[in-house]
């Protein structure tokens, strides 16, 4: 049995080079492509889609685990592969929270893409090999990592937002804002914002600022390859 794929990606080269790619192996058939993340939950509800590859950041609108959770809430939907630029754990629990079976980057070699899109198709999970290193960490350290809260404060703070602002953007009240950042300090050994910031970023907790320009540079490397 074939595979049906849709691929979801607000940049054309990027569809392009998944497309390029996956169509070289057997098995695998793309269906459709969305360019956003709105289309892809409609295109993926028709029923003959069996994996999305998905994007998180689309141009507008909304983004790719949001999809990714009414695409999987509906019965009897299409398994949903994260394929993206950001590594984060803030991005990564907030995607397989909202469903995703799988998780792999745009650098990944095409017989990895290929392989992820047949272990997700099966039920099972996907990881680019960083993510599920940083997850077993957080495995073997809960008390010590960071919580899926405390990232969400944490992308705030550097995005420079103050506590009120954090506090009114999470529902939080500030006081609460303020016990967040204590317990960051504490399990970063840091003792400023900004060196949160950096720690966080350093430890893959918070996206990198210039990497929101990156996104179709894995895929030109597929093509090339």
């Amino acid at each position: 049995m074939s595979i049906r794929l849709l691929l979801a990606d607000d940049h054309p080269v990027v569809r392009a080079g998944l497309r390029a790619v996956l169509e070289t192996e057997h098995g695998l058939v793309v269906m459709a492509e969305a360019a956003t993340a709105e289309d892809a939950v409609t295109r993926a509800a028709e029923g003959d889609i069996d994996v999305v590859l998905m994007d998180l950041q689309f141009g507008k609108g909304m983004g790719g685990a949001e999809a990714t959770a009414q695409i999987t809430a509906r019965p009897q939907a299409p398994r949903v592969l994260i394929v993206t630029t950001y590594d984060s754990d803030a991005d990564t629990l907030h995607a397989i929270e909202a469903g995703a079976t799988g998780y792999l980057l745009k650098d990944a070699a095409p017989e990895e893409l290929a392989a992820a899109v047949r272990t997700a198709a099966a039920g099972r999970t996907a990881l680019a090999p960083t993510v599920a290193d940083r997850l077993m960490n957080r495995l073997r350290a809960p008390g010590t990592a960071v919580t899926r809260r405390e990232t969400e404060v944490l992308a705030l703070v550097a995005d420079g937002l103050s506590n009120q602002a954090i506090g009114a953007r999470l529902h939080l009240t500030e006081g609460t804002v303020k016990s967040h950042l204590a317990r960051i300090y504490t399990k970063l050994d840091v003792d400023s914002r900004t060196a949160a910031v950096a720690a966080a970023t350093d430890l893959g907790l918070i996206r990198r600022r210039p990497e929101r320009t990156r996104a179709p540079r894995g895929t030109a490397a597929w093509r090339m390859r």
